[in-house]
């Protein structure tokens, strides 16, 4: 269960995305690209895959500032 930006795990971020209509957009490698609009601007999110390993809290400041997405929603997730 995430708390704050530790304990995210891959598919907590993309249930997360998906709840704000992004979209896999493609993957190379281990690293899952989804694409979405906020405010109308479009933002593509890279999400590495590394089974049910947890995301660095660093990672996850990275895909929030990617997403567009204010960090307090994914907070209060």
């Amino acid at each position: 269960m995430p708390r704050g930006l530790n304990n995210w795990k891959f598919i907590d971020v993309k249930r997360f995305l998906s709840d704000y209509n992004f979209s896999l957009n493609h993957v190379e490698g281990s690293h899952y690209f989804y694409r979405g609009t906020i405010n109308k601007i479009i933002h593509q999110v890279c999400i590495p895959f590394h089974g049910k390993k947890s995301i660095h809290p660093k990672t996850m400041k990275s895909i929030i500032l990617q997403s567009g997405i204010d960090q307090s929603e994914w907070l209060n997730n």
